[in-house]
């Protein structure tokens, strides 16, 4: 159910002056400070209405094509795709694409429409690219579909499927696509379900589940509708599933590639105790389900090759991870080089200041609760804005810093 028109509206962030956490990767991995009494290093944001005659249903993902910087795309997660302008005034929305029929009887909240991606020559070819889950039998999906540029429209029987993964139970479905700065597409799939990944496929490199995953669209190799790079990590190891790019992850529901400088960022949702922030990094293994964040996960050893998390958060701050982006806009000049993130449950937004040249965490600090947002996905623009989605008020909001004499909302 969408909650009340009324709540979409501005809503601005609380105070964070009081919280700062410092998480910070090296030899002792991912450490969590004490609170900071001390005055906040970083701004406090607000969450703007960005379009406000505009509404949608359980929306779960936002971005542009790369074609028309006028343009945003808003997923829902019963399986429908909305293209308007970008345009504050906007009332209007095309049904850009329609997949409802093929996700009868959604009977999990993570099933559904997930994903979308726009292939970076989506102006020429009319290629993008979308996951979404089945359950008859149940399993996770990455396709293919052609926008026919001349009829402005979707050609109904262009869906060619590029990755059909079994799903054993209907949780942890992932899923995000996006193309990286090398052109080559990757997808983000979860362990499989059920709780404490009891298939074991965080640690087992032969399984697609519980993995990132790097292929090359553009190529076929024999019997598949994608190649496998030259330079996946496990291309020639015959026990490892060479599309994988990294493993060891749980539910990675939402990832970002930092658009400066390419660092692939990942918010991997937690078991019983810890939500995590990774860089991912060439065959990189995260840890599940022999760890939780920094943590032993039922008595299971930390192996050597093991990478920590770059930030994590307990219970008390949150249940339920949503990856985000690091700022590259204009418009908020504070937020320059920021990587935001929030927690579903919570509305708890954090900002986090990578140092590159030490790798570590330089500051990380909340800057903004918004207790009935329920932010599903952040999504960002041509020009580098960052907007979130509020998935049960069925809202679009612009991520503004918040004036210093703003007065606070009760959202």
């Amino acid at each position: 159910m969408m909650e009340s028109v009324m709540l979409r509206r501005v809503i601005l962030g609380l105070s964070v002056g009081l919280f700062t956490l410092f998480c910070v990767q090296g030899g002792s991995g991912c450490t969590s400070g004490q609170d900071n009494k001390g005055p906040s290093s970083l701004p406090a944001i607000q969450l703007v209405e960005a379009f406000p005659k505009l509404s949608f249903d359980l929306p779960v993902f936002l971005c542009g094509d790369g074609a028309d910087d006028s343009l945003l795309y808003v997923v829902e997660q019963e399986g429908k795709i909305w293209r308007f302008k970008n345009d504050k005034k906007t009332g209007e929305k095309d049904l850009f694409f329609d997949i409802s029929s093929r996700i009868p009887g959604r009977r999990h909240n993570e099933e559904g429409l997930l994903a979308l991606a726009f292939h970076p020559k989506f102006k020429e070819n009319g290629y993008f690219y979308v996951c979404y889950s089945q359950h008859d039998p149940r399993r996770g999906l990455v396709s293919r579909f052609t926008w026919d540029k001349r009829k402005d429209e979707v050609a109904d029987t262009s869906e060619t499927v590029i990755l059909n993964i079994s799903q054993p139970y209907g949780n942890h479905n992932g899923c995000t696509l996006a193309f990286g700065p090398d052109g080559y597409l990757y997808a983000s799939f979860g362990d499989g379900g059920s709780a404490g990944d009891p298939k074991g496929s965080g640690q087992d490199k032969s399984s697609l589940l519980g993995a990132i995953l790097r292929i090359d669209v553009d190529a076929t190799d024999l019997g598949k509708k994608y190649a496998i790079p030259e330079d996946n990590p496990f291309k020639d190891d015959k026990d490892a599933a060479p599309e994988i790019w990294a493993w060891g992850l749980r539910n990675v529901w939402r990832m970002s590639f930092d658009r400066k400088d390419g660092t692939l960022w990942a918010g991997d949702v937690g078991q019983n105790a810890y939500e995590e922030v990774d860089i991912i990094v060439k065959g990189g293994n995260y840890g599940w389900n022999k760890r939780e964040g920094t943590h032993d996960y039922r008595g299971g050893d930390k192996a050597k090759d093991m990478i920590d998390p770059v930030a994590e958060y307990g219970r008390n701050k949150g249940i339920s991870i949503t990856g985000g982006y690091v700022y590259r806009g204009e418009a908020q000049k504070s937020l320059q080089g920021i990587y935001l993130y929030a927690d579903y449950g919570t509305g708890r937004v954090w900002g986090l200041k990578w140092d590159a040249d030490k790798e570590k965490v330089d500051t990380l600090e909340e800057v903004g609760h918004f207790p009935r947002a329920t932010i599903s996905s952040f999504g960002e623009d041509a020009k580098g804005e960052l907007y979130v989605c509020g998935h049960r008020v069925g809202a679009i909001y612009r991520i503004e810093v918040k004036a210093d004499n703003e007065e606070e909302d009760d959202f």
